[in-house]
């Protein structure tokens, strides 16, 4: 597994993007996503929801200057063993 970056969140947890997932990123969504804004995301999120089942949590920062209106940065992390793992990204026009 080859890690391109690894980041802090807010709760002092390390956070990993494999090469694998930045792929599906680049692939699956459509978005032009840069891996300095994924990180910011993480450090500077505006909110971060937790999924009921698993140690899934979303991440979000607001993107004011985007043309679209999807302007919401969504990283989806799952955590284990105090470390998580980013498993997509990708832009939504609201936070839920």
């Amino acid at each position: 597994m080859e890690i391109i970056f690894e980041v802090i969140d807010k709760k002092g947890r390390k956070i990993r993007l494999t090469k694998k997932q930045w792929s599906h990123i680049r692939i699956e969504h459509k978005d032009f996503i840069e891996q300095e804004d994924i990180k910011k995301a993480i450090t500077n999120s505006i909110k971060i929801v937790s999924h009921e089942i698993e140690d899934v949590q979303d991440h979000y920062l607001y993107f004011k200057h985007r043309k679209s209106r999807s302007k919401y940065l969504k990283v989806v992390v799952k955590y284990l063993n105090g470390e998580g793992f980013i498993i997509t990204a990708y832009f939504v026009p609201y936070i839920n």
